[in-house]
């Protein structure tokens, strides 16, 4: 039976008072890129604080989950997107711009002592995705280039309700579709695509699958969606607690880049290895 996010939060906060030893609880969302980036950073940690214990509370259940499990001390550390933080739990619109996004975020966050880290390098918006043979048969590099003709869209069941998803991007590139736009499970758009029951998928840009050189990623030059890049949001109570924990995150800054983070979540999700597993391998490669 699945458990609902109340008790899996009333279940967080029972085992944090279980212990007294310092230690650093870190999570994460539930989905494979959030796991492994927990992994990551629970890696990076016994990495640079030896001795420090670290818990690791990941796959936890969605944005707001999280974020109450990180306000209420249950977790200390988790990742979190710029435009998800603004939208999701600011209720804010969505911001273009990536610094002003971030400094609102800064300045927003404080009021709870959770501090944001650098960004990991990384920006997790979304893409709209094509087959490579098509995008080479009609010539296709922008989304601009893809309004002269309508097509078969498909899309997760958010895109067609977000204020930064469907209607926004029409109204932005005059894109025509054919019909209504297909939902489905993010996991099946690139099984569509193969099979041509889509044309176009509304996915995210770092997704496993787009390692794969039979997909193309179609370049959003008028700029429509709003950055989603990747930080590390912390306790301020952690940090002053653990002095060199600030220091080893920022470490994580700009290490990850949209490429490699595909690579990461394919590991995973096509090459089946663990989250874990992938942890370690980019820590022993990276450093």
């Amino acid at each position: 039976m699945a458990r609902t996010p109340v008790v899996l939060l009333s279940i967080l906060l029972a085992a944090a008072g279980c212990s007294h030893k310092p230690r650093i609880v870190v999570g994460s969302k539930n989905f494979t890129e959030q796991v492994v980036l927990g992994e990551i950073i629970a890696a990076q940690i016994e990495r640079r604080l030896p001795g420090v214990e670290v818990d690791r509370k990941l796959d936890l259940g969605g944005t707001l989950l999280a974020h109450e499990a990180l306000k209420s001390g249950s977790i200390d550390i988790y990742p979190e997107y710029t435009g998800t933080a603004l939208t999701a739990v600011l209720h804010q619109p969505p911001i273009r711009d990536s610094e002003a996004g971030f400094q609102k975020l800064q300045d927003e966050y404080r009021k709870w002592q959770l501090e944001w880290m650098p960004p990991l390098g990384f920006n997790d918006s979304f893409a709209m995705v094509v087959m490579s043979d098509l995008a080479r048969e009609q010539n296709l590099k922008t989304i601009s280039d893809a309004v002269k003709r309508p097509w078969k869209l498909g899309v997760g069941y958010e895109f067609v309700e977000r204020p930064d998803g469907l209607k926004g991007m029409q109204e932005a590139y005059g894109l025509r579709l054919e019909g209504d736009p297909i939902t489905m499970d993010l996991g099946l758009l690139y099984q569509a695509l193969r099979s041509k029951k889509v044309e176009m998928a509304a996915a995210n840009a770092t997704d496993g699958m787009l390692a794969h050189q039979e997909f193309t990623i179609l370049e959003d030059d008028r700029h429509y969606f709003p950055p989603y890049e990747c930080s590390l949001v912390v306790r301020s109570q952690i940090l002053q607690q653990f002095p060199q924990l600030k220091g080893a995150l920022e470490e994580l800054s700009g290490k990850i880049s949209n490429d490699t983070m595909r690579k990461l979540n394919a590991m995973a999700d096509i090459d089946h290895k663990s989250a874990s597993g992938v942890a370690r391998e980019f820590i022993q490669t990276w450093k």
